[in-house]
């Protein structure tokens, strides 16, 4: 199985682009502690593995965020992927997610909604898009979205397991039809060929050499894809002020201690007595009066 990387490529006589996407390392890293399910795994990975392809495309420093919410055992998907390719993620599921082993990936879901939210520095607020969940699975959600918000046909393949995640992102070109009219039909109909251990198992070379090889196919210099949320004692400590002191050592008296998860991140930040001491001892009982 290949590294943690993205690798575009556009098709030059067809006016078709595309990418590939392969985790490893960094998709065994975003595992660690969790337990997640297999089907779970399998949904999360490939929508991080989507995530990643689409937030390549950014052209400035920017933070794309995914959710996928229903109503359905598997509640809640989050991916959180920047322009640097840092990613973060996080599921939510019912208890007996086991019982639903071979259900397909909209019966997992439900009923609900695909919002992606993008943030830039240069943004007064977050865009933001909201629309229904469409499709069977995961590569159609986002087939179905793209077609609506970009009118440019794309198709998605995506691989995932425990141990890796992989994808292949193809989308049409607004002249491609000039170049060749029938050209984005065969290219779709190779790219349908392709198998889960092959989008798991080969490189972008290899892989688009045995997809398109009748093609000029140009590969451009692989992106790494990273998993680096370091610890940040100073903004849960400053959360956990903003409660107040009373709400605080009231949780704690009952506690014992408190227990901070960043879910997204997959970081868990414990405070006992002497910690939560340290945090209030240069805050006032009562906070004066602002006259």
């Amino acid at each position: 199985m290949t590294g943690n990387c993205v690798q575009r490529f556009m098709l030059d006589d067809l006016d078709i682009r595309g990418a590939v996407v392969h985790l490893t390392s960094v998709w065994q890293q975003l595992l660690q502690k969790r337990d997640y399910p297999a089907p779970v795994i399998s949904l999360l990975g490939q929508m991080s593995a989507t995530a990643v392809l689409l937030a390549d495309n950014l052209k400035q420093p920017g933070r794309l965020t995914i959710q996928l919410r229903g109503d359905g055992p598997i509640s809640l998907l989050v991916i959180d992927c920047n322009q640097a390719l840092n990613v973060r993620c996080m599921a939510q599921h019912g208890k007996d997610i086991d019982n639903d082993a071979h259900a397909s990936d909209i019966d997992l879901l439900g009923q609900g909604q695909l919002l992606l939210s993008l943030d830039t520095p240069a943004m007064h607020e977050p865009y933001q898009s909201i629309v229904p969940l469409t499709g069977n699975n995961i590569a159609e959600i986002f087939e179905h979205y793209l077609k609506q918000s970009e009118q440019l046909a794309s198709r998605f393949f995506l691989a995932a397991g425990p141990s890796g995640i992989a994808g292949l992102f193809l989308q049409k070109m607004p002249t491609t039809d000039e170049r060749d009219r029938d050209g984005w039909a065969r290219m779709e109909a190779l790219a349908c060929t392709v198998t889960s251990n092959e989008l798991l198992d080969l490189s972008a070379e290899r892989l688009l050499a045995r997809l398109f090889h009748e093609e000029d196919v140009r590969v451009f210099a692989a992106q790494e894809v990273t998993n680096n949320c370091p610890e940040d004692w100073e903004k849960v400590g400053n959360m956990l002020r903003s409660l107040g002191r009373g709400e605080v050592y009231g949780a704690l008296q009952e506690r014992g201690a408190i227990v901070i998860r960043d879910d997204l991140a997959n970081r868990e930040y414990r405070f006992d007595k002497t910690a939560i001491d340290t945090l209030f001892k240069n805050t006032p009982e009562t906070p004066p009066t602002v006259h």
